[in-house]
């Protein structure tokens, strides 16, 4: 004879806390109620209430029955978790009889700021700010979606915190010549915001990295001078594009950089008028512009990582005195004088004469100053 095992009734909750993981504004106020099971024999007296490990005041209790206490939450604030705030009913032992999670905060406000880059014209990397407030004390999520704007379904946007806690980047399989809608859908427990919609064309955002290979030299012996030289970006280089850079220099003890604006699309600088003996940092950022025909100016690598160098001591007396006021033009003269003099015997012709020709002369003056001095 087989005989079959007793049946077993699976435990019961020891309790039963109500409302169960409850979503509300800051600000608001809350009863929540602890109900004992009959099982475990215990009283209303014989409950207490923690709030994240903190115990709350018996004169916020009341008993509603033998075996049911509730507690009276006013004013809450925002959670101090996204993953809720934790309300426990325990035991008179410390014993732990059931738990609910609060969700305390403000539903999303719109995301705003939207800024989309590319820097292969196959990509697109887009950023955002989640609102004048931001925080919502909840566990909010950011959903980037687009477009093409005239046909086409909603897309989203899969790879996100690629440049910053807002962002995203669309990969691969995105069209030119064709302006793409772009929007933010930021939601969470108390609400859903949607962000205005963005207009763009790809061609309208690109970017690059920085220039690389940068160099910073002294030009000869000048001591005012420094020769800064880099090369164009080469993920754009397959493409047809115009693009134009910026320097930015610095001494080396100061924080205050000088901008040089007019580089146009060269690849080399010279900075003159800086001060002898003295080290210098140095920056350039690219901006591409009018890749195939788009209008748009453009937009602005970062810079590249500091390089640097120092111009040549001066070889000028300790203690010596700059011409006064009365005296320059005589000294201009007589410099004049010596680099026309200077121009005979060391050029032939005037296809000879040019700024290389007058760098020369100054580092030759220079050297005959040092010679004079010693």
């Amino acid at each position: 004879m087989v005989f079959a095992p007793p049946f077993v009734s699976p435990a019961a909750d020891p309790a039963v806390i109500s409302p169960q993981d409850p979503t509300l504004l800051i600000g608001s106020s809350l009863v929540a109620t602890c109900t004992v099971s009959p099982d475990f024999h215990l009283k209303a007296e014989d409950l207490y209430w923690t709030l994240n490990g903190r115990r709350l005041p018996a004169a916020s209790y009341t008993a509603l029955g033998p075996t049911t206490l509730s507690v009276a939450l006013a004013r809450l604030n925002g959670s101090k978790q996204q993953s809720g705030d934790n309300l426990v009913c325990h035991s008179r032992d410390g014993g732990i009889l059931a738990g609910s999670c609060l969700y305390v905060g403000l539903p999303p406000e719109k995301p705003v700021n939207i800024t989309c880059w590319s820097k292969n014209m196959k990509d697109l990397t887009c950023k955002w700010a989640p609102g004048t407030e931001g925080e919502t004390f909840l566990h909010t999520n950011y959903t980037l979606k687009y477009k093409l704007r005239w046909y086409g379904r909603d897309n989203t946007c899969q790879e996100y915190h690629t440049a910053g806690p807002y962002s995203c980047h669309i990969p691969k399989d995105l069209a030119l010549f064709t302006p793409y809608e772009i929007w933010v859908e930021a939601s969470n427990r108390l609400g859903v915001a949607v962000s205005d919609v963005v207009m763009l064309d790809i061609l309208d955002v690109v970017t690059t990295d920085p220039p690389p290979d940068v160099h910073v030299s002294r030009v000869g012996d000048l001591e005012d001078q420094l020769s800064v030289r880099w090369s164009s970006p080469p993920a754009l280089k397959d493409f047809l594009f115009q693009a134009k850079y910026q320097i930015q220099y610095r001494v080396e003890d100061s924080s205050e950089w000088k901008v040089v604006d007019d580089v146009g699309n060269q690849t080399s600088c010279r900075l003159a008028g800086l001060r002898p003996g003295t080290v210098y940092f140095v920056q350039v950022r690219c901006n591409p512009f009018g890749i195939y025909g788009s209008k748009k100016a453009g937009i602005w690598s970062d810079w590249s990582n500091p390089t640097a160098a120092s111009t040549p001591r001066s070889e000028r007396a300790a203690g010596g005195c700059d011409p006064k006021g009365g005296e320059q033009n005589t000294t201009l003269r007589r410099e004049l004088k010596q680099f026309f003099g200077w121009v005979k015997k060391h050029a032939y012709g005037c296809s000879n004469l040019g700024i290389k020709l007058y760098d020369q002369w100054r580092v030759w003056l220079q050297k005959s100053h040092k010679a004079r001095n010693q």
